[in-house]
């Protein structure tokens, strides 16, 4: 192989074609982003508490915290049915089930008039909005190119940090509007995105690893050269060693057993399975869920007013999506252990800033010491939008193998959700009883497992999907590497695997069919033999 095929391989395009299908499938991040933190909105409504006046009762603490912790246990149960219709019926069809399942129970929660409606409900929203979480970026990672795959899944973040903000600017707008029904529109909006999606799923391509999983191998092909091929290139020796790479894997996934044991069973997985819940349970210790969702309560603490209450969570929201709008510019640039510690360290460091100004200036009531504590939260956001809104999402995709991916992912957000049920859940308590003192636990949390993660996580930056496994000491899982490809002398380890030329494919969308594709020259317009090149 010569120099300029060896650079071919190399190359890793990164075509409008794909950024347009990312940014679509990001509305169902979005639709995530929006029910999860709606919540927050419809706590400071003040709508609602006159249509529940029970929660201005003694109960009302507790009443607040179920209706976030019941809505992560949804959460904990819908993450764990996801690989049952992912695995087995496609990405696609798992997250079409979650979008449906969201702009139910939206629709319900609007329309609630009871607490109790309103309370189960929540639940229903968390089971169909977490496999959104898991389901966009598992999509995304298996579509991309190594090269790109955090800024490709950092998509994802974008989407849900836009959802957050939407729904901050939607709630303070329906602060000023007097009616009854006020805190209900917002609810109904949880139903809008979902809906969106739904309407154009069907031509999104399913991912080309489910699809050689199920043996689907010519669909797969045609998917990896219309995302990953440009336009006017007429073969891609890149795309034709990833659909040699991925067919191999394949083959050699296919012997293992899937079930959820296999989790545990092998060393190389419970490592993966420390590292999932170690990375999971770092970042939302962090407390940033808690003050997300939390954030009108929290500065109502700090004597804001009401609309400084919603205001304040708004701006937080919209200051996330902005720095993530530059984030899939550097995250392939650093190390994905040290770009997630400098992330929880830093948010750590920035918490027990803001902690210490609220210990000293909050029994004082200094407007000053108050106002430069939520400065010190704004820069505390900076880091978790900077650092630790996409990079989970990436490195989870990337450490579970093809044949465990979705039940990995599941097990990482399934740990989520049982860390955002205890924290969110004691957290009105524990601003009624220990005030400022609540802090000190994710303080002392965030610093640990920075130094943690900086030392003992591997760096999976870069790395094709099928070579991962090496880093875990399964060095036998791996079936080929790319290296290999491009060590091989001449193209005849490749010669299995057929290029469908952009040209035949133009033809193919000019007919509007979707015919077989067969491996001779008649049928590529051409004479040469259906080799990759």
């Amino acid at each position: 192989m010569t120099a300029t095929d060896v650079a071919a391989l190399n190359r890793q395009p990164f075509t409008l074609y794909m950024m347009g299908i990312l940014l679509y499938m990001a509305v169902g991040s979005l639709a995530y982003g929006y029910a999860s933190a709606i919540i927050g909105t419809t706590l400071g409504q003040p709508s609602f508490y006159a249509y529940f006046p029970v929660l201005t009762t003694s109960q009302g603490a507790g009443l607040i915290g179920t209706m976030n912790g019941l809505y992560f246990a949804g959460g904990f149960f819908g993450v764990l049915c996801y690989p049952l219709v992912a695995d087995r019926l496609g990405r696609k069809m798992a997250i079409a089930v979650a979008l449906i399942i969201v702009t139910i129970s939206g629709a319900f929660l609007a329309g609630s008039v009871h607490i109790a409606e309103f309370i189960v409900f929540r639940f229903i929203a968390g089971f169909g909005a977490f496999p959104l979480i898991i389901g966009v970026p598992t999509w995304a990672a298996e579509i991309a190119p190594p090269k790109y795959r955090g800024a490709v899944v950092e998509i994802h973040a974008l989407g849900y940090c836009l959802g957050y903000a939407v729904q901050g600017w939607i709630g303070l707008g329906f602060y000023f509007w007097t009616e009854p029904v006020a805190w209900r529109v917002p609810l109904a909006f949880q139903s809008i995105f979902p809906l969106f999606l739904l309407g154009g799923l069907y031509w999104l391509p399913e991912s080309p690893r489910f699809l050689m999983m199920k043996g689907r191998t010519e669909e797969a092909k045609k998917i990896l050269l219309r995302v990953h091929q440009k336009p006017k290139e007429e073969h891609s020796l890149f795309v034709a060693a990833e659909i040699l790479q991925i067919s191999k894997q394949i083959e050699l996934d296919r012997q293992m057993s899937a079930s959820w044991l296999d989790l545990i069973r092998k060393p190389s997985n419970r490592k993966r399975c420390l590292l999932t819940a170690g990375m999971t349970w770092s970042i939302s210790s962090t407390g940033v869920l808690v003050i997300n969702n939390y954030g009108p309560i929290i500065y109502k603490s700090l004597n804001f007013s009401p609309v400084e209450q919603l205001l304040y969570p708004a701006g937080w929201s919209t200051m996330t999506f902005g720095i993530n709008l530059f984030v899939p510019f550097y995250i392939d640039r650093i190390a994905r252990n040290k770009f997630a510690a400098a992330g929880v360290g830093g948010a750590g460091l920035c918490l027990a800033v803001f902690t210490a100004l609220i210990a000293e200036y909050l029994p004082t009531n200094n407007t000053s010491g108050l106002k430069a504590a939520v400065g010190m939260l704004f820069i505390f956001n900076f880091f978790i939008a900077a650092f630790l809104e996409g990079i989970q999402y990436a490195f989870f995709s990337e450490i579970w193998p093809n044949h465990l991916r979705a039940k990995g992912m599941s097990f990482a957000f399934a740990n989520f959700c049982v860390s955002c049920i205890l924290w969110l859940q004691i957290a009105p308590t524990a601003f009624d009883n220990i005030h400022w003192r609540y802090y000190i636990v994710f303080i002392v949390i965030s610093c640990v497992m920075a130094v943690v993660m900086w030392f003992f996580y591997p760096n999976t930056r870069g790395m094709p999907l099928e070579e991962v496994a090496q880093l875990f000491g399964d060095a036998e899982d791996v079936a080929v590497y790319q290296r290999e490809l491009a060590a091989v002398g001449d193209l005849s380890a490749l010669e299995d695997t057929v290029i469908y030329t952009s040209d035949h494919l133009a033809e193919e969308k000019h007919q509007g069919v979707h015919a077989e594709v067969e491996n001779d020259g008649s049928q590529r317009g051409d004479t040469r033999p259906a080799t990759l090149v």
